[in-house]
């Protein structure tokens, strides 16, 4: 606790009144000296209770999911790092373009099973509780992983649009 502390003396003085010629018209009568201490103490008052904790995240499935929740735009992100790297190696290694492989139908089972894997370990940590920002390190946070996962998304678009445009995949082989 912080205290400060002020001590202050008043000192009275008789005072006489002098007529002409030096004399005393009206004598009072002499004061006497008083010594008055005054003490200020001030102290500044402690919240009684701790500061409010920022409150736990919701541990709904409804809550995780919401337009506003921390799992949408995650796990949209993520598999949107994934397909990009994914249809980049196949363009690069077979030759077939984002729109090809998308109408060919071999690798929707393999799409179908990393959505359900990503989604499924996407939500488990926020469901016991557990947010983003709090596992967040240095170098690798929460914030970085949302920006690479929207350029990712952004990415895909710009792979889609490029063979449109020019009718050929993004990487000629």
């Amino acid at each position: 606790m912080a205290t400060m502390m002020a001590i202050t003396s008043f000192a009275g003085a008789a005072v006489g009144l002098q007529g002409a010629g030096g004399r005393s018209a009206a004598r009072s009568p002499p004061m006497v000296l008083r010594r008055r201490a005054v003490a200020v103490r001030v102290q500044a008052d402690e919240p009684s209770t701790p500061p409010p904790n920022k409150p736990k995240a919701s541990t709904s499935i409804w809550d995780a999911l919401a337009f506003s929740g921390p799992a949408p735009e995650r796990i949209n992100g993520r598999l949107a790092m994934v397909g990009f790297v994914t249809a980049l190696a196949v363009e690069a290694g077979r030759g077939d373009g984002l729109l090809s492989q998308l109408g060919s139908g071999t690798g929707q089972a393999w799409f179908a099973y990393t959505v359900a894997v990503l989604s499924v370990a996407s939500l488990v940590p926020l469901l016991q509780g557990e947010s983003a920002e709090g596992r967040a390190g240095a170098i690798m946070n929460a914030n970085a992983e949302l920006w690479n996962g929207r350029l990712a998304m952004l990415g895909l678009v710009a792979l889609a649009a490029t063979e449109i445009i020019t009718g050929a995949p993004f990487i000629n082989v």
